[in-house]
């Protein structure tokens, strides 16, 4: 693949990505479930979907 190529493919997989996380935040939310995390050390910790799509503005 020539650099152009693997930059479009590059993008196009991480704006699909983004979407795919989306959905699923936003289909927890609307059941008012959860979703595990891992904070900066790499503890898990359990945090409701509302909660980071009301932190991130590319989730709504």
């Amino acid at each position: 693949m020539a650099e152009q190529e693997v930059k479009i493919f590059t993008e196009k997989l991480r704006c699909g990505l983004l979407l795919a996380e989306k959905r699923l935040l936003q289909e927890r939310a609307a059941r008012g479930e959860t979703v595990i995390l891992s904070d900066e050390q790499g503890n898990p910790i359990v945090v409701p979907a509302k909660d980071i799509i009301a932190a991130h503005r590319e989730y709504q």
